[in-house]
C-alpha cells in the first residue's frame, strides 16, 4: 500500500513531462501536491490542465538558483501545512553539444539548474524534515550518469553530481529518518522524444532489451514507490528505470 494520502509533496520541474505526470500520480493517491515551474505562465498552464482532470494542485515559480527565493517559498508552504513530507527534485535541462562547441556559460547553466538548484531546494527543506524526524527526498538522475553519452558532457557530469549528492545526503540524514534516493530514467517518451521521426526512434528502441521506450508513468511509479512506506528501508539508491538500456 502506497499510503500517500495527505502527504505534502513538492515537485520541482512539475509543469511538464515526467514532473507533470508525477504530480498527477501523487494527486491520484490523494497527496497534497505543490509544483514548481520556471515561470508563472508555465505554472498557470499546468495548474489549469491538472484542474481540468480533477486535481487540486498548487504551484509556485521561484528562481531555484536563488536560495533566498527558494527558502521563502518553502517556509510559506511549511507555515501553511505544518510539514513537508516529500521533495522531488526533478527540474533540469539537458545538452548534446560536442565539447568544442560548449561554452563555459553553457556548462555553467546546466550545473546551475541540475545541481546548484537541487542543493538550494534540498537545503531549504531539510530543517523542516529534521524537526519532524521524517521525510523523503527524491532526485531525478539519468542513465547517462552511469554510462555517459556521446556528446553533451555537461549533462552526464551534472547527473553524476546528483548521484553523489543523493548517496552522501542519504548517509548524513538517515539518523533523522530522512530517506534520500534518486531515479535514473532511460529513454522516456517526453514531448521531445515523442516528436522524433520514426527513423530516429527505431534505432533507440533497439538499444532497449525490454523493446520499448519508457513512459512518464514508469518514472512516476518509481517515485511513488520510493516515497511510500513500502520503501522504508531503502536509502542512498540510484534506481535505474531504463528497460536495461545500456547505450
Amino acid at each position: 500500500m502506497l499510503d500517500l494520502e495527505n502527504k505534502i509533496v513538492i515537485i520541482t520541474g512539475g509543469t511538464r513531462g515526467i514532473g507533470l505526470e508525477t504530480a498527477k500520480s501523487f494527486a491520484k493517491e490523494k497527496a497534497k501536491v505543490i509544483i514548481f515551474g520556471s515561470k508563472k505562465e508555465s505554472v498557470d498552464k499546468a495548474l489549469i490542465s491538472l484542474s481540468e482532470e480533477g486535481f487540486n494542485v498548487e504551484g509556485y515559480f521561484p528562481n531555484l538558483n536563488s536560495y533566498e527565493e527558494v527558502e521563502k517559498v518553502i517556509k510559506e508552504i511549511h507555515d501553511k501545512y505544518g510539514k513537508i513530507d516529500v521533495l522531488i527534485n526533478n527540474a533540469g535541462i539537458s545538452a548534446n553539444k560536442k565539447i568544442e562547441d560548449t561554452t563555459s556559460d553553457d556548462f555553467k547553466s546546466i550545473m546551475d539548474l541540475n545541481v546548484n538548484a537541487m542543493f538550494n531546494v534540498t537545503k531549504a527543506v531539510v530543517p523542516y524534515m529534521k524537526e519532524k524526524k521524517e521525510g523523503v527526498i527524491l532526485n531525478t538522475s539519468s542513465m547517462v550518469s552511469i554510462y555517459g553519452q556521446p556528446s553533451g558532457v555537461g549533462y552526464p557530469a551534472s547527473k553524476f553530481a546528483v548521484n553523489g549528492l543523493t548517496k552522501s545526503l542519504a548517509r548524513e540524514l538517515a539518523p533523522f529518518n530522512i530517506r534520500v534516493n534518486a531515479v535514473a530514467p532511460g529513454i522516456i517518451k517526453t514531448d521531445m522524444v515523442a516528436n522524433l521521426p520514426k527513423e530516429m526512434i527505431e534505432p533507440l528502441i533497439k538499444t532497449i532489451p525490454l523493446g520499448r521506450i519508457g513512459e512518464p508513468e514508469d518514472i512516476a511509479n518509481a517515485f511513488m514507490f520510493l516515497a511510500s512506506p513500502m520503501a522504508s528501508y531503502i536509502t542512498g539508491v540510484i534506481l535505474q528505470v531504463d528497460g536495461s538500456a545500456r547505450n
